[in-house]
């Protein structure tokens, strides 16, 4: 339950005006007086309105104490309804998506208490929000995840991958079973917070305005009691953890992408009266030099001569991922024309926990002789013949030869003029021409 401050007994004997019995029935929206579809400028607005009219210093004494409730009720509900990701959150799974234990709104039971700790005092996951199981505010039950990236390359997403690692943790002290004290030692009230193991702060949450904000006492680390020196355990000296490394072992099965989460369940830190969060490594995908995935596909150039584009390829013509050779036959006679594309079925990334794969796509690139490459007019006249014929020309009364620039881009085709059919199909918003809707100037 929530510590016997002013603040929690004023929630917990009046807070129907704000919530009835789940997270779900938390109205953000009405906190701040607005619609649930109000622009972010009206929510600012709405904002400063409220925080003005419950601002604690700005009522009579009688009333101090609802108005810091509600002022720490508006400044939770602009925190959240102003940011579009936690908006998006809360419009989606409610205030269950801020409670650490009910994985974002993905189901489970919500605490009320907790629900109104976060609310009004920041608890949750955060580091202003975790208490080591003093009197304070009831924090989470298991503690906060380690997350961080994990490199991998497309050879390992193929192939999949095993891989070991030293990792350094906090551990609940053996000596002392987490309590901090020697063997039958009693502990103090923390003269710091007055045994609450929780201390108040201000915030800044815009220009000229602050909210309060409670946070784990830094002298007791939120317990609320605190050892005389000489009554500490040698071994953790009061921290009531001590470091321990140890070897873990990560498995990315084969057919993993970019995104996949790698979850250690329970080998975060370790917190007494807490359930160890999960170490998570999030798998990032390393560009590779010839392939590019899609989905369970790949894709690859397939570099071709002039003279295999028109008699034919019989030959390997890539390395795959896992050190395989890829041989493609094309008859002589079946040409492969630039930017042509072959597929090699099941050739792709493999699907995990499944003996299917996707697909290969080969786009053909031609490879043209370098320029005077047949200087000898003979050796141009026997390609001639082997050739098809030249087209018919073309019959006209006046004929120009002109000169061209043999390297000229196509965005340069229309560049600037406005024209949607224009090579790059940009348009210049700080051009002459005047935007749609603009007032014009009438001619007198």
């Amino acid at each position: 339950m929530l510590p016997s401050t002013p603040d929690s007994h004023f929630l917990t004997t009046n807070r129907s005006w704000l919530v009835d019995a789940t997270a779900d029935d938390i109205d953000l929206y009405g906190v701040l007086g607005v619609e649930k579809g109000a622009t972010k400028a009206e929510i600012k607005k709405a904002y400063h309105k409220a925080a003005l009219s419950s601002h604690p210093d700005k009522v009579p004494e009688t009333e101090r104490e609802e108005a810091e409730v509600k002022f720490k009720a508006v400044s939770r509900a602009y925190e959240i309804l102003y940011d579009d990701n936690k908006r998006h959150l809360y419009d989606t799974h409610g205030m269950s998506a801020f409670d650490p234990r009910s994985g974002q709104g993905m189901g489970g039971e919500v605490d009320l208490d907790d629900i109104l700790a976060h609310m009004f005092f920041g608890g949750g996951g955060g580091p202003t929000g975790t208490f080591n199981g003093g009197p304070g505010l009831k924090r989470p039950r298991k503690g906060r995840d380690e997350e961080q990236e994990y490199q991998v390359t497309l050879e390992e997403l193929y192939k999949g991958k095993t891989a070991k690692f030293a990792s350094t943790k906090n551990v609940i002290c053996a000596h002392c079973k987490g309590t901090g004290g020697k063997e039958k030692a009693k502990p103090k009230e923390c003269a710091t917070c007055q045994g609450s193991g929780v201390i108040t702060g201000l915030r800044a949450i815009g220009p000229g305005l602050v909210t309060q904000q409670s946070m784990p006492c830094s002298n007791c680390k939120g317990t609320g009691s605190v050892y005389k020196e000489k009554d500490r355990c040698k071994k953790c000296k009061g921290n009531r953890v001590t470091e321990e490394k140890k070897v873990l072992e990560i498995y990315i099965p084969r057919g993993s992408k970019a995104g996949d989460r790698i979850v250690l369940e329970g080998e975060a830190d370790q917190v007494p009266d807490q359930e160890p969060g999960d170490i998570v490594f999030t798998l990032s995908e390393e560009p590779h030099e010839v392939f590019t995935r899609a989905g369970a596909d790949l894709q690859a150039s397939l570099e071709i001569t002039l003279a295999e584009s028109l008699g034919g390829v019989d030959r390997v013509v890539l390395k795959h991922l896992d050190g395989r050779g890829i041989h493609i036959r094309q008859p002589r006679g079946r040409i492969l024309r630039p930017h042509q594309v072959l597929k090699v079925p099941g050739e792709g990334m493999p699907h995990k926990k499944s003996d299917a794969r996707g697909d290969l796509y080969l786009v053909v690139h031609v490879e043209f002789p370098e320029d005077d490459w047949a200087k000898d007019g003979d050796r141009v006249a026997q390609l001639e013949k082997l050739l098809p014929a030249h087209p018919t020309p073309i019959s006209a009364d006046l004929v120009d030869e002109v000169d061209f620039e043999a390297d000229a881009d196509l965005d340069e085709f229309g560049a600037g003029s406005g024209d949607p059919r224009s090579g790059s199909g940009w348009v210049d918003e700080d051009g002459d021409e005047e935007e749609e809707g603009t007032p014009q100037c009438t001619q007198q």
